[in-house]
């Protein structure tokens, strides 16, 4: 009996390690890229929600303004600014041709936020930022999320016509 007993707590006692073990195959970066993944996509879904409700048509995903959006969010990630300003003094307008997006509308940003909902609900509380999602004339979007290296999450949405 005591043998079993000492065989169970040796299996318990090596659990955590075979956890930390497992954990440590996917580096922070991984599991970041996953989650932006999912909050860009979560943050698409949410707003095409509030364009229905209130009356729009839902906006297609564009990967030009994708591209545009996580390339001012890393910026803001890396600097750790929160403007609309990006680098060389950059517009929203500026970056949106700079992706091959002909027509730029809007751009909304937010950081700090854990879930796609809570970004979403900040925007809709935010008259610009409501008033952004609910131009029924924007028709594309691209979402950008990127982590700062002290885990701090970055927005940008940006809007095309």
């Amino acid at each position: 009996m005591r043998s079993s007993i000492t065989k169970r707590l040796a299996l318990i006692a090596m659990i955590p390690a075979t956890l930390l073990a497992m954990i440590a195959i996917a580096s922070p970066a991984q599991a970041a890229a996953v989650s932006v993944t999912k909050l860009a996509g979560d943050i698409n879904y949410l707003t095409n929600k509030q364009r229905e409700l209130h009356g729009c048509k839902a906006l297609k995903v564009d990967a030009r303004l994708a591209t545009a959006a996580r390339g001012h969010s890393s910026y803001m990630a890396r600097g750790g600014a929160f403007s609309h300003t990006g680098s060389g003094g950059s517009s929203f307008g500026t970056r949106i041709r700079n992706a091959n997006y002909p027509r730029p509308a809007a751009e909304n940003i937010a950081y700090g936020y854990r879930t796609g909902l809570d970004v979403v609900k900040a925007w809709m509380a935010s008259p610009g930022h409501r008033a952004n999602i609910l131009n029924c004339a924007n028709n594309t979007v691209g979402v950008g999320a990127v982590y700062a290296a002290n885990g701090t999450t970055y927005f940008t949405q940006d809007f095309g016509y």
